[in-house]
């Protein structure tokens, strides 16, 4: 069975199969069907390099009700993106990396209120030393919301860490890079030092605080879950390769 899936588009099957398992296979592990492969669009099997991941992918398939909601299944969708994609496009994805690495959300702190400031300077000035002892790169700070650039140097030091990333783990990074609107915590969920959860919530402390002052409307709290399950999936992903 083949679905629609690496472009987001929301497909539906009627459920065809009765039990999921995680099988050994010659390059890693399958996720079977009723003993059967499902198919990315491309036609290639669910083989993933490590049992957790796909035990993390299988998990979606048998949590499925009458219908099969490829939209409802992040990892899976993910998963065939690498499968098929992965592998031709890492110059463009270690580039997209390196580009939100150039106005990464870490590096811009508000220039008030000072209560904000000095919560953001809390939290990301450890995420920025860590960036500057575990990746080598020295990011420049700035205050409001005027450009600062980052030296190209550094964005060359990203780009090279995403480039020596497996497909997988490139993925990964490529798909939690937009998500956190930084470079640097889709590396640091990647290298273990944050979970998904942690990461999200340090992209969001404008956002947060601006909640805490005017409150939450039903939509804005309806997209924070989701971008929240959406962290916590990709953290999950990560702890998957390891």
């Amino acid at each position: 069975m083949a679905l629609k899936g690496p472009d987001d588009t929301v497909q539906t099957a009627r459920r065809f199969y009765k039990s999921v398992t995680v099988e050994a296979a010659e390059e890693g592990f399958a996720v079977r069907l009723d003993g059967r492969s499902p198919k990315s669009p491309g036609g290639f099997p669910l083989v993933l390099p490590t049992q957790g991941l796909a035990e993390l992918t299988a998990a979606e398939w048998a949590g499925q009700g009458e219908f099969i909601l490829l939209a409802a299944m992040p990892a899976t969708r993910l998963a065939f993106t690498a499968i098929e994609k992965a592998a031709a496009a890492r110059e463009g994805l270690a580039d997209e990396v390196a580009r939100y690495a150039g106005s990464d959300v870490l590096c811009y702190f508000a220039d008030a209120p000072a209560q904000l400031f000095a919560q953001q300077t809390a939290a990301w000035e450890p995420m920025l030393q860590w960036a500057e002892r575990e990746l080598g790169v020295q990011m420049k700070r700035a205050t409001g919301i005027v450009h600062c650039p980052q030296d190209p140097q550094t964005l060359s030091t990203i780009k090279t860490h995403a480039l020596a990333l497996d497909d997988f783990h490139l993925i990964g990074v490529a798909h939690a890079t937009p998500l956190f609107g930084s470079a640097l915590l889709a590396l640091a969920v990647q290298r273990g030092e944050l979970t998904g959860e942690q990461a999200y919530n340090l992209s969001r402390l404008d956002e947060a605080w601006q909640e805490s002052q005017w409150g939450v409307d039903e939509e804005a709290a309806e997209r924070t879950q989701k971008l929240r399950a959406e962290a916590a999936m990709i953290g999950a992903w990560f702890a998957a390769l390891r």
